[in-house]
């Protein structure tokens, strides 16, 4: 074990072209040996870049390795609108095509959680019949639908570390989530990625008249951050993004290039200049998928000691009899307030925010947010508003088993953890 340690401490981590336009103008590539996601809807176009990402590999004499489960023909037709000439590729042995046959009818099978795990785990045995540079695995959506968070966290997890210590690095595509239960699967994975690459259409038509937006952002290195530029499919091309670089622009700040004074698409955002948070809020949701999505937080602390927090910001009735403040009211300034990644339950005239971003200041400056977003500058009011707000916090431990009991935690506050936090 500590040689093996020893010996991926001496490897060089290097970046590599990557094909994806924006990831190579901002990043200068993707790292070797890193796990990268790329998230989009239907006809986004995930399967172009995917495409884009293999002819780079090919093209630098390196062998990429590409799952799919649609046809190798629907492939090559695919590759041939951009202009890729895959078979002559595959001719020579730099992509490898390799036909995943998708799940059964899980209905029928005894154990889906565990037939699923085996199709991740199967992912390394051919890996390393092959030895590629890089691998596709398009989509992974199909086979992650695994009910217990902690075997799928755990079995993808050590496909990915066998993957990276070979040094591959692998582009896996994704569904973009229709609900809170597959979100709560994609967050739980993209947690394990190096980086995540995201496609949003604006319309049906993908072209430069309508483009999308392709947005990466990542959780390690790539210290330049995040980036969102357009994107659209230009025909014999593939994908390409609207993006100037500092000296296309002669020198302009890129935190100056957020919207085009006569065009109505952005050319480029970086993590200094977000889009308004009110075109952002966070996602609220009902209790029982409030209770799903803090389930997988316990697992996720239970594997990895990852500390979260759970709020309640209650409201006396009296107030709302003054006309003071109503509990909406209260509850928009939350939703402004709160980071973008949590996630808000309203349960009576309690709303409950499960507080990621576990900080010694977190909790003190969300305070002084919901204040300043109560939409009054009488300081007068807001103190008397305050009066009649209380807000409680509680800290995953290990005594904590599941959301039911978080939940009843904090609102009957009995936990030993309950923090009081003062707003006067």
């Amino acid at each position: 074990m500590d040689v093996k340690f020893q010996i991926a401490m001496t490897q060089k981590i290097q970046l590599i072209p990557s094909g994806i336009p924006l990831v190579d103008m901002t990043w200068r590539g993707l790292y070797r040996g890193g796990s990268y996601f790329l998230i989009g809807p239907r006809k986004s176009g995930k399967t172009i870049l995917a495409l884009q990402f293999a002819k780079k590999c090919a093209e630098e004499n390196e062998v990429c390795l590409f799952f799919t489960s649609i046809r190798p023909k629907d492939l090559m037709i695919l590759a041939a609108s951009i202009d890729f000439d895959l078979q002559h590729y595959m001719n020579q042995n730099l992509i490898i095509v390799v036909r995943v046959t998708p799940p059964e009818e899980l209905e029928e099978v005894e154990n889906p959680d565990e037939y699923l795990a085996e199709y991740i785990s199967d992912i390394v045995p051919v890996v390393n019949q092959y030895n590629p540079s890089k691998i596709i695995f398009d989509s992974l959506t199909q086979f992650v639908n695994i009910k217990d968070s902690k075997l799928l966290r755990k079995t993808f997890l050590k496909s990915i570390e066998g993957i990276e210590d070979a040094g591959i690095t692998s582009l896996f595509t994704l569904s973009e989530p229709a609900n809170p239960v597959a979100k709560g699967i994609v967050d739980l994975l993209t947690e394990l990625s190096t980086g995540v690459i995201h496609l949003e259409k604006q319309s049906y038509i993908l072209n430069q008249e309508n483009p999308g937006l392709m947005t990466i952002n990542p959780n390690l290195g790539h210290s330049e951050g995040k980036f969102s530029a357009n994107y659209f499919i230009e025909p014999n091309k593939g994908i390409k993004v609207d993006y100037l670089s500092n000296d296309e622009e002669e020198g302009k700040e890129t935190s100056e290039i957020i919207k085009g004074s006569d065009e109505d698409k952005y050319q480029l955002i970086s993590e200094i200049d977000e889009p308004d948070t009110t075109l952002e809020l966070t996602d609220e949701y009902n209790l029982d998928e409030f209770e799903l999505i803090i389930n997988n937080q316990i697992a996720l602390y239970q594997l990895t000691g990852k500390i979260f927090r759970l709020i309640s910001i209650r409201l006396d009735e009296s107030p709302e009899q003054q006309k003071l403040i109503t509990l909406n009211q209260l509850r928009n300034a939350v939703r402004l307030s709160a980071d973008k990644k949590d996630k808000i339950c309203t349960i009576e005239n309690k709303v409950l925010i499960l507080f990621l971003h576990d900080t010694v200041n977190a909790v003190p400056e969300l305070v002084a947010e919901i204040r300043s977003n109560l939409a009054n500058d009488d300081k007068n009011l807001i103190r008397a508003m305050s009066d009649f707000i209380s807000i409680y916090s509680i800290v995953v431990d290990e005594e904590i088993k599941d959301a039911k009991a978080m939940i009843s935690s904090i609102l009957n506050n009995e936990s030993t953890n309950m923090e009081k936090n003062t707003h006067s």
